[in-house]
């Protein structure tokens, strides 16, 4: 388990729930219910950690809840 914000909602367009980690660009994924789609992307997490170090990539350090003004 990863410490990485993940954002969860409903796409209406995808007819899934999507998650997204704001803090990894690109990194996100789906599932037909909420706990597939948490499923599903922490494997997403473990590749892009993975990719970033094979490809020499800095990797931010989880900062929890994003803020925004």
């Amino acid at each position: 388990m990863h410490k990485y914000e993940i954002i969860l909602y409903w796409s209406e367009e995808d007819s899934a729930f999507i998650a997204e980690v704001p803090e990894l660009a690109g990194c996100s994924s789906d599932g037909e219910t909420p706990s597939e789609a948490l499923k599903n992307v922490e494997v997403i997490i473990n590749e892009w950690l993975e990719t970033a170090k094979s490809i020499g990539r800095e990797i931010p350090q989880p900062r929890g809840r994003l803020k925004f003004a």
